[in-house]
């Protein structure tokens, strides 16, 4: 059995860190620890506890807090050892009931214990309860260790053997350490010990404890750092576990029922009933949840899964408030792993109408600044206005070439997405960003978290987009090293900023574009598929300007009349054969040049009317033949017969722009419609515009 040794004195500030086996003195850096003193407080804390309780003594708030528990809990202040279990029947079910916790801090526990072998250190596991389920390090540690109980089946909680790095991080939630004479019981004083809470991803609550243990030599302050970076590694195995059992928990839903509805509520629980999936939940079957894009029911207990798997059974086991849902159960391998809830749809309430007008307004208004008829356009327009109305879809990639407008898709998704009118959106170009900053521009950071860090902190665009939506432009321009960080967020909807092991919830849709072919990168490496698949689970093509037809058209008179307002002046006229070779033009530019090109053209036109001598070389050499190869000619157009109503109106057309002597706009005026219109009727009857 060890006890503590004699009280030698540990003192520092803030010199170098050194240890001498040979005098029993320990010098820390940046730990300002008195052995002595923290004996002699333990000592007058015992004495006269109620005492101390209103004048602490000379340790550290969080240990004299702890002290107090512990004391006023009933610890044997002379302990030697914690309490142990050795049935083999509670230690398989400890195992059994923390399966995932086990299987999650598996990889880092395999990685870390060789090179714990001689450092008189040991790493253990502890489950909510801070009974040990795993221990790994130093063999002769491990060994001493059982002096004490800190293997296997021991109960490291405040309640039973007071205060301790175990103990005292599950009860403060927090990364902690304590040393040595900072211990309650006597037994323990000559040991050392840093524990960090694992806590679970779904729900944020501790299921466990990370500790480093071992003989006092070993203390160093970053061994709390270390523990805190193996709970964080463990949380994320979990998030994984978890997002697999999810997915499948989904496909076994789909499989199960066809006869499901998009417009229905549906909430999936896992095998501990919480709520793993919701969506479309209506607001009348119950008062914890509400539909969202970001899941706000998720995490939440909501029944206890019944061991039969019966629907009966499960039935049964809802909650009053839950009982006007359809039940499922849900089989992973032959066990049940779950249940499906899912809430026959309800006409909307009359208040959530007006809200839903509201967007409405906002989604026309932003659909209206994407000009253009042709059907790709109008194909593409419409999926971004159904995402912007889903509550299901939190996020969305859209591709196309670079100045085809892709951020218009991205400001209407918001549009439709707006509850308030202060909802933020928050765009950034990932390739105007160096690769030494993205980290800190996704996700923020604290006060000096790195060279050059501002002293104050500050958060990244997640944070400042919470509520709306983030628009991240070139999204293959992200470095590989930072996507699975960009993965995590979008999974757990927490950031973390750099420094900061403090996670911030935020609610953000996430619209990224792209001008490369993301399955290509994927194929090539330099993009992950997980998370390609995650923001690309809705895409939308946007068709290049070469594709739209008469869309040409359409904003060339879009940015002529824009441009023209701003500057105070009239429209400029444009001729047949300059629309025809505007027309004509490839434009590999996209919609981004044809509104510079207009510009340009306000600036540098000599007159009001633009000829094709007036447009670039590259635009008008493709159009120089366009009226010796056609065969048009406006006598022959006026003799045409008149059978039908379309010819008759094709006829109209023609005759109407012989005696405007080819002026689109006159032609529109007199025939009374407008000029997209007539641009549609052109293209239509296949009549050609340069026939002067």
């Amino acid at each position: 059995m060890r006890h503590a040794n004699g009280p030698d004195q540990m003192k520092t500030k803030a010199i170098p860190a050194r240890a001498s086996m040979a005098t029993g003195q320990l010098v820390l850096d940046n730990v300002d620890y008195d052995e002595r003193a923290t004996m002699r407080a333990w000592e007058s804390f015992l004495a006269d506890a109620p005492k101390c309780a209103r004048d602490p003594v000379h340790v550290r708030s969080l240990i004299h807090d702890s002290w107090y528990r512990s004391a006023t809990g009933g610890i044997d202040a002379q302990g030697i050892e914690a309490p142990l279990s050795s049935d083999r029947d509670e230690i398989e079910y400890l195992t059994r009931a923390n399966a995932e916790l086990l299987s999650a801090a598996r990889r880092s526990f395999a990685s870390l214990g060789p090179l714990l072998e001689g450092t008189g250190a040991m790493l253990v596991l502890a489950d909510s309860d801070g009974v040990l389920i795993d221990a790994i390090g130093d063999k002769k540690t491990l060994h001493d260790g059982r002096d004490i109980h800190l293997g296997i089946g021991g109960k490291w909680n405040e309640d039973a053997v007071g205060t301790n790095g175990i103990g005292t991080a599950l009860w403060t939630g927090e990364p902690i350490f304590v040393h040595a004479a900072e211990h309650f019981c006597a037994g323990i004083k000559s040991w050392t010990c840093a524990g960090a809470p694992i806590r679970d991803p779904l729900d944020g609550k501790i299921i466990g404890v990370v500790d480093l243990s071992g003989y006092s030599p070993i203390f160093r302050p970053h061994n709390t750092a270390l523990v805190a970076a193996t709970a964080r590694q463990i949380e994320k195995a979990l998030a994984e576990q978890q997002q697999e059992q999810r997915t499948r928990l989904l496909e076994a839903f789909i499989s199960s029922a066809p006869s499901y509805r998009r417009k229905d509520g549906l909430v999936i629980v896992d095998h501990r009933g919480r709520a793993i999936f919701c969506n479309n939940v209506p607001n009348g079957d119950t008062t914890e949840m509400m539909d969202g894009p970001m899941e706000p029911g998720r995490g939440r207990w909501l029944m206890n899964l019944p061991a039969s798997g019966s629907e009966t059974d499960l039935a049964n086991a809802l909650p009053a408030h839950l009982r006007s849902c359809h039940v499922t159960p849900l089989k992973l391998d032959g066990d049940l792993r779950g249940a499906a809830l899912v809430f026959p749809s309800v006409p909307a309430v009359s208040s959530m109408t007006v809200i839903r007008r509201e967007e409405n307004k906002h989604l026309r208004t932003a659909a209206a600044m994407i000009v253009g008829e042709s059907e790709k356009l109008l194909a593409a327009v419409d999926v971004a206005s159904r995402v912007a109305g889903s509550n299901g879809v939190t996020s969305l990639l859209i591709e196309g070439e670079t100045g085809v407008g892709k951020e218009l898709f991205a400001r209407l998704v918001h549009a439709g997405s707006r509850r308030t009118e202060n909802d933020p959106f928050i765009a950034m170009n990932c390739g105007a960003i160096t690769k030494e900053l993205f980290g800190s521009e996704l996700f923020g950071h604290v006060g000096g978290a790195f060279t050059g860090a501002s002293r104050e902190g500050k958060p990244g665009i997640f944070e400042l987009a919470n509520g709306g939506v983030l628009s991240l432009d070139e999204i293959g321009e992200l470095p590989l090293e930072i996507q699975p960080f960009l993965l995590r967020v979008l999974e757990e909807r927490v950031v973390h900023r750099i420094g900061d092991s403090r996670g911030r919830p935020v609610d953000v849709r996430l619209v990224a574009s792209t001008n490369r072919d993301l399955k290509q990168e994927v194929a090539a490496g330099r993009f992950r598929s997980d998370l390609y698949y995650r923001i690309g689970a809705v895409s939308i093509h946007v068709p290049a300007l070469r594709e739209r037809g008469d869309d040409v058209l359409l904003l060339v008179e879009h940015f002529n009349r824009q441009i023209a307002k701003l500057a105070g002046n009239d429209p400029l006229e444009f001729s047949n054969d300059a629309l025809d070779a505007l027309l004509a033009y490839r434009w590999p530019g996209n919609v981004r040049e044809l509104k510079n090109l207009v510009e340009r053209l306000h600036i540098l036109a000599r007159g009001g009317t633009i000829d094709l001598q007036d447009l670039p070389g590259e635009i008008s050499a493709g159009n120089r033949d366009t009226m010796a190869m056609h065969g048009d000619h406006p006598a022959t157009m006026l003799e045409a017969p008149v059978c039908t109503f379309e010819d008759a109106e094709r006829q109209a057309i023609k005759n109407a722009l012989v005696a405007e002597s080819g002026n689109l706009s006159k032609v529109a005026l007199r025939l009374g419609i407008s000029r997209p219109t007539l641009y549609r009727k052109l293209g239509q009857y296949g009549i050609r515009r340069g026939f002067l």
